[in-house]
């Protein structure tokens, strides 16, 4: 797991700076209707105050608090609904674009901003443990955690069953200092956890590599080009939900964006070198599961060769016999040695000679 490192402010600064109009749709989200609190996806929410979690009677109470400037919420939902997230948009002032990119699902990670609101799609990816690397293992399966952030709450969508937030919020709720710099602060915790999540996935990965490295290379091995090909489609899988998060990355480390703080570029950059070693891991891999795949090939290639030699160099011998029945099984009166005594024994062998003859020097040759 990356160790977060604690932010280092300048002499005097004891919180984040505001940024102009943060606020600017405070009052439009104290008029929105109630939250649904009974709703199925809801997995968990807190109201936390200069980091440390408040008691709150409701969500709605809680999210009423924020806006007044007490604080911030945050709310897990897991596969939420429409329905759900029609309510969560009118409470919070969501975008449209950003609920229907949250209800359907995106394939892809990317980061917009919607006024003084972000959303940020990052793909999710889990390791799948298999005994051995066969041409059907399933070895990543992949998902999304869509994170809405406004300066005073953060709104976290899951699907999949992997990356669970569960954990993430225990660790920042014992560390009130990290929790007291805001909606930004669990942006750059979750995004840090499932960077490290790729680079468990990318150790696993590898050892899937070295083995099927080893099997396609060992004796009698060309056959596993199979078990090559599944796992460079998996690689692609894992490749596809890795490369678009570089963009984001780079937006959140060197542009100024709402409700993220000029102090917190650094650590996202950090996190954007982290996201860079994963990808290169990948496209390392790529290059080996590619000439392994090759290699594979060729050695099935020249198997293949070597078995039709055999079995062309079996032909050659056995058509010295099927040749010689079939001129003598014409049955014509004139024919040479037909009617002498010892013409059968001398022509058996006769074939038998040139067959050994044949034989040798296939195998002289290495046919045989």
């Amino acid at each position: 797991m990356t160790t977060i490192p604690q932010r280092r402010y300048l002499p005097g600064i004891t919180s984040l700076p505001a940024i102009p109009g943060l606020n600017r749709r405070t009052a439009e989200r104290k008029r929105a209707p109630l939250v649904e609190e009974e709703a199925s996806s809801i997995v968990a929410w807190a109201w936390y105050v200069d980091g440390v979690r408040r008691p709150a009677e409701s969500l709605t109470q809680a999210a009423r608090s924020a806006q007044d400037g007490e604080g911030f919420v945050w709310l897990g939902l897991k596969d939420p609904g429409n329905d759900d997230l029609e309510a969560l948009s009118s409470q919070f002032a969501l975008h449209p674009l950003a609920i229907e990119d949250a209800v359907n699902g995106h394939d892809r990670s990317k980061l917009e901003t919607f006024g003084d609101d972000l959303f940020m799609v990052v793909s999710t990816v889990a390791y799948v443990d298999h005994e051995e690397m066969t041409e059907n293992a399933e070895v990543v399966t992949t998902g999304q955690v869509m994170i809405f952030l406004g300066d005073h709450f953060v709104i976290t969508v899951r699907r999949g069953e992997h990356a669970q937030l569960s954990a993430l919020r225990r660790a920042l709720e014992a560390d009130p200092e990290r929790l007291s710099r805001g909606p930004s602060e669990v942006l750059y915790a979750i995004t840090d956890k499932i960077i490290d999540d790729y680079m468990e996935v990318v150790d696993e990965i590898e050892k899937d590599v070295d083995e099927v490295e080893s099997a396609v290379f060992a004796r009698g091995g060309s056959h596993e080009v199979d078990r090559v090909y599944q796992l460079k489609r998996e690689l692609i899988e894992f490749k596809r939900c890795v490369l678009p998060l570089g963009a984001p990355l780079m937006r959140l480390a060197t542009r100024e964006l709402p409700v993220v703080p000029p102090q917190s570029r650094a650590y996202f950059r950090e996190l954007a070198d982290h996201h860079t070693q994963v990808r290169e891991a990948v496209a390392s891999f790529d290059e080996v599961l590619s000439s392994i795949l090759q290699a594979g090939l060729a050695r099935a290639s020249v198997a293949d060769n070597e078995d039709m030699r055999k079995i062309s160099a079996w032909v050659a011998i056995i058509a010295v016999p099927t040749m010689a029945a079939g001129i003598y099984g014409m049955n014509f009166d004139n024919m040479p040695e037909l009617h002498w005594h010892y013409g059968y024994y001398m022509f058996l062998g006769l074939i038998t000679v040139i067959m050994i003859a044949l034989y040798a020097g296939f195998k002289r040759n290495r046919w045989l």
